[in-house]
């Protein structure tokens, strides 16, 4: 007997594809918050990383709602149009942020400033860094079994806001207690090149393999596993 992937089946796509909206509609409205609280508070303390934790958030949202735009399609076949169109959107958040990191980081180095204790900022990192892995873990999973680049793509995104927390979170612990002004931006740039490589990883990634899953009763692979599956290329297992 042929079992039918449960992401193959209308039902199962439906299901995950209402899943993937809720997740990024948490995602804006956790990101418009954080964008809010980091620019404030980074203005208050003259702090280029905080400021540009904050942008990244913009960044984020406007991400996030690419593919929100691209699941509110009423049917399968015009989501799967839009994918491409939201993949460029998710593709250029990730240059644009990268490029300006690299100048602030850049700035910073060049003696640009020497930013003030920031208690609100110290919170702000910490709280992203606890909850953004399991917004983008979930999201990630869902666009694989959809078989969504697009999804997995903003899910990449999400897990950068988490690289950029710990940046942050490290970054004004040093300097409020050792006054190690480069380390900040030192690290911010290695995120700037991460955040390239996903960008271009994005632009590229109009092709996404369906991770199926197993059938009740089997052993489960991990998803890392199913994608050795996969063509080489596919933008979900990238």
């Amino acid at each position: 007997m042929t079992t039918v992937s449960p992401a193959s089946s209308p039902w199962r796509r439906a299901v995950l594809a209402r899943r993937v909206r809720w997740l990024v509609a948490a995602t804006i409205t956790y990101n418009v918050i954080e964008a809010v609280i980091a620019i404030g508070a980074g203005t208050v303390a003259s702090s280029g990383a905080l400021v540009a934790f904050g942008l990244d958030s913009v960044i984020e949202v406007a991400s996030a709602a690419a593919v929100a735009w691209q699941f509110s399609a009423r049917t399968p076949e015009l989501v799967e149009r839009r994918e491409r169109r939201a993949l460029r959107i998710i593709a250029v958040s990730f240059f644009a942020l990268a490029a300006y990191v690299t100048a602030d980081s850049v700035r910073a180095l060049a003696g640009g400033g020497e930013a003030e204790h920031s208690t609100p900022g110290l919170v702000l990192a910490a709280l992203s860094l606890a909850v953004m892995p399991f917004l983008s873990a979930a999201q990630r999973r869902a666009g694989r079994e959809l078989g969504s680049a697009s999804a997995v793509a903003d899910s990449k995104q999400t897990l950068l806001c988490t690289y950029m927390s710990a940046v942050l979170l490290a970054g004004l612990a040093v300097n409020s207690l050792f006054g190690w002004v480069w380390a900040d931006p030192i690290a911010a740039l290695v995120i700037a090149a991460v955040a390239v490589k996903e960008g271009r990883a994005a632009w590229r990634g109009d092709a996404c393999c369906t991770i199926p899953t197993p059938p009740t009763g089997a052993t489960a692979e991990s998803t890392d596993d199913a994608c050795a599956s996969c063509k080489p290329g596919c933008a979900c297992c990238s």
